[in-house]
């Protein structure tokens, strides 16, 4: 039989470190009973693990199941001592679970005593109680905590996060603006990444490559990082959380949007049943409402007589994935793309409104399936239905390399025209350009029918960081490049001493590179380019970015110009149009998605990368 100490837990007294009571009434707690902070203890886990206590205290956040509030269910609810001990390292909070249909209802408020067993549950101090009687009432003031915290651990997965151990289970306010930093997991898990400080770049986005100063990148984004948790165990839930939760009718969430003054209880745990990440999560107990800092951009205005543009297309297939490995040139590769026929055609017309909007001359293609024609011939037929008839061609390069996805260009006949056939950069022209790794490079000329200018452009689709060449000779070393980066480098200097050769006989010196070369804006690949010539066109945006990964924002996409055709631009950007949205938003239908999120004549979420425009004057 357990041992059975007795625990008192009341209000928390406002200080430095610890929360605030005002006035309440309540039965005396137990004599000899133990502190709510000695129960924490200052470890990780609970001194009292496994032991059975009896402990009484205000309940700080109400996060019962099936009870009149249906938007949180945690299984159980928050108590909070009041006054605070002389160590600044114990938390006077602690979870009490109760379960699935728990017999006592409480509110935030209440002055409860509880009897069971001290546990630990994916990291976080509970009590799972036997027993839980409302005896009084009273009220917990929230502690202020400011970001970036002092200290940083290594969880279970070996990641870095804030250390604050110290709030664990105590109610908390977060004064300072945070700003949403990552949504990957909104629609799953119902959660929110925010960020003291402004949204979170990639180390390399800005600085060039350096192990130390990374190590420091990666130490400082955890301290000033926290996740936001809708208090909900269940994943995928419906209505999806936080999704319009912004201070006007039209709002829809987005990265690089604030939030002041969240306030909530902090646990540690995986979050959604233990199918999430192991960090410190605020599950708030008021409703956030979100400050639009980053509103949609509205379609680019044109700037001069000829636009060309770059789009990813999300894996765009002609086909169906059927999960199994037919696609490819050698029909080998696995499919990618739409899952059903209602998604592809959902794929199909978000696309199409996309490129419709940006209403570029020449825009090459990225994640296309890998066929003869069948992929860009259905995106160009999809794209004419919007603007008129035969409007877009597409050049017909046939399959290209062997991967399942490829570049390509489509182009607005009215205004312009081929001018000699295209090229492709692959092993077979350069030996540093590993067409194993990166798709092959794709140039074609155009020509503006008006005046006779002509313009080249180059499409490309670099090796991404999501896996290792370490096989290769080619490690990830710890700078901040990730995975592969001679590879993209190799292939950078290749298409630069490319283009010297005239690749396509256009005997014109105007070229535009454009493309998904993965690889941020200060790193090896990109100085490849601009130390041959090449002008960055991005290089004076201010934190450029064209890709939100692991919470960190980074440019990817880019466009350089030789130094003929630079002086003719008179536009390039970023349309930020995909990457700071959820991906809820785009053609996707599993895990019980609403499909009366989509918009098919929207062009916001149609891929997961931002397209970049460039506008020119051309004059030769």
């Amino acid at each position: 039989m357990d041992r059975v100490i007795f625990l008192s837990l009341v209000l928390a007294v406002a200080a430095c470190e610890n929360s605030g009571s005002g006035p309440g009434s309540s039965a005396s707690p137990p004599a000899g009973a133990l502190r709510i902070s000695e129960i924490q203890g200052t470890g990780d886990v609970s001194p009292f693990d496994g032991q059975t206590l009896t402990v009484s205290g205000i309940v700080s956040g109400d996060f019962q199941d099936n009870d009149a509030d249906t938007t949180r269910n945690l299984g159980g609810f928050y108590l909070q001592q009041d006054s605070a001990d002389s160590n600044a390292l114990t938390s006077e909070g602690l979870f009490v679970f109760d379960g699935n249909n728990p017999t006592t209802d409480v509110n935030i408020g209440d002055r409860v005593d509880v009897t069971g067993v001290v546990g630990e549950h994916f990291g976080e101090t509970q009590i799972k109680a036997t027993a839980v009687t409302v005896t009084g009432s009273g009220h917990i003031e929230p502690i202020d905590v400011h970001l970036p915290v002092s200290g940083v651990v290594v969880n279970s997965d070996g990641q870095q996060i804030a250390d604050l151990e110290r709030y664990e289970g105590m109610l908390v306010r977060f004064p300072q603006a945070l700003t949403i930093s990552n949504l990957r997991f909104l629609e799953q898990f119902g959660e929110v990444g925010l960020s003291q400080g402004g949204r979170i770049f990639q180390f390399t986005n800005g600085n060039a490559p350096d192990v130390a100063a990374y190590a420091v990148h990666v130490n400082s984004i955890a301290a000033r990082t926290i996740t936001l948790d809708d208090g909900l165990r269940t994943a995928f839930p419906t209505p999806v959380s936080y999704l319009t939760a912004g201070s006007s009718p039209s709002y829809s969430i987005r990265v690089g949007d604030s939030i002041k003054g969240l306030t909530g209880n902090l646990r540690y745990s995986r979050g959604s049943a233990g199918s999430g990440e192991e960090t410190w999560r605020l599950v708030p107990t008021s409703v956030p409402v979100f400050s639009s800092n980053n509103p949609r951009p509205a379609q680019p205005a044109r700037q001069g007589t000829t636009r060309v543009a770059s789009a990813n297309v999300l894996n765009y297939f002609s086909g169906i994935d059927n999960s199994q490995p037919t696609c490819g040139p050698l029909s080998t590769d696995n499919c990618r793309g739409a899952d059903s026929s209602t998604e592809h055609h959902r794929q199909l017309s978000k696309t199409s409104a996309a490129l419709a909007t940006m209403a570029a001359d020449i825009i090459g293609l990225i994640e296309l399936e890998n066929n003869a024609s069948a992929s860009t011939s259905a995106i160009v037929d999809a794209l004419n239905k919007r603007v008129g008839a035969d409007r877009y061609a597409f050049v017909d390069t046939g399959t290209i390399g062997d991967d399942a996805i490829k570049t390509g260009f489509i182009y607005d006949t009215t205004r312009l025209e081929l001018s000699g056939p295209f090229a492709l950069l692959d092993k077979s022209v350069d030996s540093r350009f590993d067409d194993s790794r990166n798709r092959p490079a794709l140039a074609q000329t155009f020509e503006v029918q008006s005046t006779g200018a002509k313009l080249t452009v180059i499409v490309n689709h670099l090796k991404s960081k999501g896996s290792s060449c370490e096989a290769d000779g080619d490690p990830n070393t710890g700078d901040g490049q990730g995975n592969c980066n001679i590879t993209r480098q190799n292939a950078a200097a290749a298409i630069a001493d490319w283009i010297a050769t005239d690749p396509t006989g256009s005997g014109d010196p105007d070229f535009l590179v454009i493309g998904d070369l993965n690889a941020y804006s200060m790193e090896d690949p990109i100085r490849a380019l601009t130390n041959n010539g090449l002008v960055n066109l991005l290089a004076n945006a201010r934190d450029p970015c064209s890709f939100v990964f692991d919470g960190q924002s980074g440019a990817l996409d880019h466009a350089l110009a030789t130094a003929s055709l630079a002086g003719q631009v008179t536009q390039a950007l970023e349309w930020h149009i995909n990457a700071d949205e959820p991906a809820l938003l785009d053609y996707n239908l599993e895990n019980g998605r609403n499909p009366a999120l989509f918009d098919p004549d929207s062009p916001y979420r149609s891929a997961d990368h931002d397209p970049i425009i460039v506008d020119f004057n051309l004059t030769n």
